[in-house]
């Protein structure tokens, strides 16, 4: 559907087409306000996607609205607003830079996590992804986002009758979606072929407008492409190899061409992890064609490219066979003036030399601008990727790191953000990176803080209980699916909540090692605690799924009291609401493979405390008086009894007796001072406003000023 063509919609409403159009409405209160506001049904039933709605509502529903001055009013200041947020203006942080000799800075992601009517990510990759080129649109920063546009998404999750997870295809309804054919001047959608790559490939080429940024998506599933090419794009990361390794030419190549077809020129180039590293090959050959030799085209192009890791785990870097890179790249490395022994060693990790083409290894060779994604992952990085820089010292390897943040008008809970309006200013939100203005959260009183809370924990509860509901009104499922799914959950007790991809290293099922204490815990008569579980394993990890089948049948298990719940079919909707709405936020993974995490960011945000070993951001984040931490040595043993140890006891010495701990007038005055020192001191710190001027400054401008010497 062309969004344009809603012939229902009066003109004093059409500023509403422009709405659903830029995702700007994604993290603006106020803009989902006017679609609901239409009809609050329709826009549940339409998971929250303003293109669903307007496509839906009959014509009376927008007359009525056209003449309804309360309205009106309301739309007006949205629209204003937006119309001045997205019109083009200068990058105050890049001041001092001569922006007539600047373009666009490109940056490139696997995947991208925007909203859940956008299935384009996996988890928290794609997630950090969406944050920043969303903060870059606040900011003004001139990016470009290049990305896929997965017809077939991740995958929608069910849980069988014996707690295996099944994955059920997620076909993306492109008609009632914030996405947008890019066409040329003719009007047919514009088709790109990935240069030099033999068979040929195609892409179609799709848009998203992310405030001022746009995010360039690109898609294989197009008629000209044969069956096996048309399936390159079907969805993340397949387990293919060979499939990868073309959907990552398709990213890194195709990308750049794509920007070349569209006429945008680009000066810096940003690859957020190595899926996209061939892209600096592009860029390569781009200069080698003006002119220059590869020696000079790729120094140029090192100096004007950031690489970013996020894996601290060796086997999860992508490595190619070299005769499977020798099939697709033949007829590339001659155009960068290369033979095929030069070409594969630009991707050989020095250790293991016979191992194939390394992605990281490649994308670290190949940047001048190198970061991990907290502290310790660059302390991890450096170690990891010391045999590139033999001859330095390990503190001297050259990868820097800039810790993650996340987007906080994305992630504040409105009602929270009400809240933050009232005590901190109605314009904190501009000055969310400075500490200084969190400080007055101390000015919020203690009972209108944990008012909020509980209120979105009874939000969070009931959409546990509806999604029980639903599952049982369509599937017939047995009453003891219904009941492990949480149907059983009390908003009155200590609420733990643990939400990440299932895998072994993140040890979900850690709080089960001794069941009988944990039975203990979860059936105290006075002081009970209930811990709600969510997260989906890969399609092709089977102990993954064994951890997740383990905890869903202990949510079904009548000795755990309906205390333990699994939410099926995890999303970017379900997220907000659970670390909106729980009161501890768990996390355990053995380090130092926590390369940073966010979700604990998240919930810190909305004043829900982290409990979590110290690894990634934790590390950064944890002051003694803002949640709790447990050290960990990192050893070759098992640890597993002495991290449950160590959880067991800061459940039953601190966290449970402190949250049932009421003063004379009801409130847990304790709890809400660890609530407040979780909001205070980790909001600025760990905010993508942050984190992208860290970027801007580390990096981005060292290497406009390469361009400007050039």
């Amino acid at each position: 559907m062309d969004i344009k063509e809603i012939p229902h919609l009066p003109e004093r409403l059409s500023g509403l087409k422009e709405l659903a159009s830029n995702l700007w409405w994604s993290w603006h209160p106020g803009a989902r306000m006017l679609f609901k506001m239409l009809d609050r049904q329709v826009w549940k039933e339409s998971g929250h996607n303003p293109v669903k709605v307007l496509k839906e509502l009959p014509k009376k529903v927008f007359e009525s609205a056209a003449s309804d001055k309360g309205y009106l009013r309301h739309y007006d200041i949205v629209l204003s607003r937006f119309n001045k947020e997205i019109k083009e203006d200068k990058c105050l942080l890049l001041e001092g830079i001569n922006e007539r000799k600047i373009h666009s800075i490109a940056y490139f992601s696997a995947e991208y996590g925007l909203h859940h009517s956008l299935p384009f990510y996996a988890g928290g990759l794609g997630f950090l992804a969406g944050d920043f080129i969303k903060e870059c649109s606040e900011l003004k920063v001139p990016l470009i986002a290049l990305g896929f546009m997965y017809p077939e998404g991740y995958f929608k999750q069910k849980i069988r009758e014996d707690g295996w997870q099944e994955n059920i295809k997620q076909l993306l309804d492109r008609d009632v979606a914030s996405i947008f054919r890019v066409l040329d001047k003719n009007g047919n959608q514009i088709i790109v072929k990935v240069p030099l790559i033999e068979p040929p490939i195609h892409i179609a080429v799709w848009k998203i407008a992310v405030g001022r940024v746009p995010l360039y998506l690109m898609d294989t599933d197009i008629e000209i492409n044969d069956p096996w090419n048309r399936g390159i794009s079907a969805r993340l990361y397949t387990g293919d190899l060979e499939q990868r390794l073309r959907q990552e030419i398709v990213l890194g190549i195709g990308g750049s061409e794509v920007l070349e077809k569209l006429g945008i020129k680009h000066s810096l180039m940003h690859l957020n992890e190595g899926h996209a590293a061939f892209a600096l090959l592009e860029r390569i050959r781009d200069k080698v064609q003006e002119g220059m030799n590869y020696s000079e085209a790729s120094q140029y192009v090192k100096q004007t490219t950031v690489f970013t890791t996020h894996t601290p785990v060796t086997a999860g870097h992508d490595i190619f066979p070299f005769q499977m890179i020798e099939k697709y790249f033949n007829s590339y490395w001659p155009s960068l003036g290369l033979d095929r022994e030069s070409f594969l060693q630009l991707g050989v990790h020095p250790e293991n030399p016979n191992a194939g083409f390394n992605m990281t290894a490649f994308a670290l060779r190949m940047s001048e601008f190198r970061n991990g994604v907290s502290k310790k992952h660059g302390e991890v990085a450096r170690k990891m990727w010391h045999c590139l820089w033999p001859e330095s010292s390990g503190d001297e390897v050259p990868i820097d790191h800039i810790t993650n943040g996340i987007h906080i008008p994305t992630w504040i809970e409105p009602k929270m953000k009400l809240l933050f309006n009232k005590y901190l200013g109605p314009d904190w939100v501009e000055d969310c990176d400075s500490p200084l203005i969190w400080e007055l959260i101390d000015e919020i009183p203690d009972d209108e803080l944990w008012k909020t809370h509980f209120w979105l924990k009874i939000k969070l509860i009931d959409s546990i209980r509806e999604r029980a509901r639903q599952r049982w009104v369509n599937n017939r499922v047995s009453p003891s699916n219904i009941l492990g799914i949480g149907t059983l959950l009390d908003p009155s007790v200590l609420t733990i909540g643990f939400a990440r991809r299932f895998t072994t290293y993140k040890r979900a099922d850690l709080i089960f090692y001794d069941l009988e204490r944990l039975k203990k815990l979860v059936n105290d008569r006075w002081r009970p605690i209930q811990i709600i579980f969510a997260g989906k394993a890969h399609p092709a990890d089977d102990p993954g799924k064994r951890i997740l089948q383990k905890i869903c049948n202990f949510a079904r298990d009548p000795g755990l009291g309906g205390r333990i719940a699994f939410v099926e079919d995890y999303e970017e909707q379900f997220a907000q609401y659970l670390v909106h709405g729980v009161d501890v936020w768990l996390n355990n993974p053995l380090p130092p493979m926590e390369a940073s995490g966010t979700s604990g960011m998240k919930a810190a945000l909305n004043g829900v405390p982290h409990l979590s070993i110290m690894d990634g951001w934790w590390l950064e984040g944890y002051n003694g008086e803002n949640g709790w931490a447990f050290n960990h040595e990192e050893s070759e043993g098992n640890e597993d009894q002495k991290d449950a140890e160590a959880i067991y006891k800061i459940l039953e010495d601190n966290i449970i007796p402190l949250y049932y701990k009421f003063s004379d007038d009801g409130i847990q005055n304790d709890w809400v001072r660890i609530m407040k020192n979780s909001i205070k001191s980790n909001a600025a710190k760990f905010s993508t406003r942050r984190m992208v001027k860290e970027y801007i400054n580390k990096f981005y401008i060292k290497e406009l000023k390469v361009v400007q010497k050039a």
